[in-house]
């Protein structure tokens, strides 16, 4: 071998190298983003996790060693029933923590099923952070008023008195979470058999307030006495902010829609009824679930730390880490789910009436048909095993 061929093999050993440390360092570069970028959306979920459940995560970690028993309550009788409340949230005008949304859920993993009965906010009940009778959708904030903090406990003892199960857990979405989970998700894609309209709700007058309610209509809201005298008279005004363009609409057909629309959508109830848009709020429910669940959601890192983003500032619940850890591989493990769907409304099979008879100071109230919850009962006990109520669609 020449001198000449020595160098050229040195210089071509040097040189590849080069590249392979180089190689290396590249590899090691991207190994360790990875690695940080991982890192850091764990630690992220887990600061999340943290802020919106009651449970630490040394708890979470203890109660995932092998051999630690890690069910979830009501996981041995073959249903977990989990009450889902949404409302516009702590510190916002216009009765932030009135719940606009009242869903028991149920997973039957057994069975591969679940179900959902929808609670009308005008049910006449009594609520315990007042101990008085009042809606329903009132129970939340009192249980939170003056920092008690009980409106979760307080919402389920009262779900369960009106359905009859044993309600497990709880979790409460805000108005901004429930925009910013679709908008985190890329919408959700709705098929409306015709245009859906609400041209009275988001430009409704209320009695004139210092915050939401300050463009003066010239009207008022007269309350009498049961002799018929006025007693007062109360001004009213609209928002100068108009919700969902003032006249909300959709179009017929297959569309693609954002949190602010889809968020609208279930909100609107002045033109058709409080039980439609129950209907209207399930079916989003179940658009928003499939599209969480997908691959193509789990596995892209920005619309899950998007999530996260979500999750963390508006969601709140009473599971701990590793139940909701466990519930979500629950769901994850179920295939081809079956899921049951009633609204408490009334109809002549609706469970429900509204009273005549009642003081007008009450206003607008539901009560149980018979006076008690029994039917109510028995429904939520064999929801499993009846006729699904056909009419909770897109419309």
């Amino acid at each position: 071998m020449t001198h000449i061929e020595k160098n050229f093999g040195s210089r071509e050993r040097n040189k590849q190298k080069f590249y392979q440390k180089r190689g290396f360092k590249i590899l090691a570069i991207i190994l360790i983003v990875l690695f940080l970028g991982g890192g850091i959306f764990a630690w992220k979920t887990g600061n999340v996790l943290n802020k919106i459940s009651k449970g630490g995560m040394f708890k979470s970690i203890v109660n995932n060693i092998p051999g630690v028993e890690n069910e979830l309550k009501g996981e041995k009788d073959g249903r977990i029933n989990v009450l889902i409340l949404g409302m516009r949230g702590e510190n916002i005008p216009g009765g932030g923590l009135l719940a606009d949304t009242i869903i028991v859920a149920s997973i039957n993993p057994k069975e591969n099923k679940a179900s959902m009965i929808s609670i009308p906010r005008d049910l006449y009940v009594n609520n315990p952070g007042w101990a008085n009778k009042t809606k329903i959708n009132a129970v939340y904030a009192a249980g939170e008023e003056n920092g008690k903090k009980q409106g979760l406990e307080d919402m389920k003892k009262v779900a369960g008195e009106v359905t009859g199960l044993p309600i497990h857990y709880s979790a409460s979405i805000n108005f901004a979470g429930f925009k910013q989970i679709i908008d985190a998700i890329g919408g959700i894609e709705i098929t409306l058999d015709q245009p859906f309209q609400e041209p009275v709700q988001f430009n409704e007058a209320h009695v004139c307030d210092s915050q939401v309610f300050t463009v003066p209509t010239g009207k008022f809201e007269i309350k009498k006495n049961k002799t018929g005298r006025v007693v007062a008279e109360y001004p009213l005004c609209t928002n100068p902010v108009k919700e969902c363009g003032g006249n909300f609409t959709l179009p017929a057909g297959k569309q693609i829609i954002n949190g602010d629309k889809a968020l609208c959508y279930v909100r609107s109830r002045a033109t058709s009824s409080d039980f439609e848009r129950a209907k209207r709020q399930q079916v989003v429910i179940q658009l928003v679930k499939d599209k969480m669940l997908s691959v193509g959601t789990l596995a892209d890192f920005s619309k899950g730390n998007a999530l996260l983003n979500a999750l963390g500032n508006n969601v709140r619940t009473d599971m701990e880490i590793w139940e909701m850890q466990r519930f979500y591989d629950i769901y994850k493990g179920l295939n081809n789910l079956q899921i049951y769907q009633r609204v408490l409304e009334n109809s002549e099979e609706g469970f429900l009436y509204n009273p005549t008879d009642m003081p007008k100071e009450v206003g607008y109230i539901l009560l149980p048909i018979g006076g008690n919850y029994d039917r109510i009962h028995q429904m939520a006990k064999d929801i499993f095993i009846l006729p699904a109520q056909s009419d909770i669609k897109p419309k």
